[in-house]
């Protein structure tokens, strides 16, 4: 018997887990679209299709809840360029491949990172410092085991075109994307 109660607390479990997931990927389509402050936990809820105070059991606040959604976001990232094997003469040019994909297939994480840059909020901002420093570490150690010269210049290069791409992606502005050399 202390099995059969152990599997259906497992089960609850996941099922709890799969709900935040759930709440989680749909407070980052609601942040996108209306933003932080116009954003409602009752829209997110009712986009998952449960009840407001069921978010309010996973999450303490709209704030808990964005900065959940913004470290989502950042994960996603670390994951995709952590991914990203290339040698040194084309990992910058393979980490930009990836990097535009990404824009395509998630495109509300791209904007919540950008709405982030304008919030005030300290949780909010400790959140986007953190998420930025485990990128940037990454690419760097990226380009230093790929052998690119001054890849602390070459990172802050990707870093500050990267930016570009997201305020592009914001304002609707493709035409102001980096251009490269081939």
């Amino acid at each position: 018997m202390t099995k059969r109660s152990g599997d259906v607390r497992t089960k609850e479990e996941a099922a709890s887990v799969n709900r935040r997931e759930q709440i989680l990927e749909a407070a980052v389509v609601v942040f996108a679209e209306h933003g932080y402050f116009k954003a409602t936990t009752a829209q997110v809820a009712e986009k998952v299709g449960i009840s407001q105070p069921y978010i309010f059991k996973l999450f303490k606040n709209k704030e808990e809840l964005f900065v959940a959604a913004l470290d989502r976001a950042f994960e996603r990232t670390i994951r995709t360029f952590s991914a990203v094997e290339a040698s040194g003469d084309t990992l910058l040019e393979e980490s930009i491949r990836v990097y535009e994909q990404m824009m395509e297939t998630h495109p509300s994480e791209i904007i919540l990172q950008v709405q982030a840059l304008g919030i005030r909020d300290e949780a909010i901002r400790r959140s986007m410092q953190t998420g930025m420093n485990k990128v940037t570490q990454l690419m760097e150690s990226k380009f230093t085991a790929a052998g690119i010269a001054h890849p602390e210049v070459e990172v802050s290069t990707f870093m500050a075109n990267g930016m570009l791409c997201h305020i592009a992606m914001a304002l609707e502005m493709p035409e102001l994307k980096p251009k490269h050399l081939k």
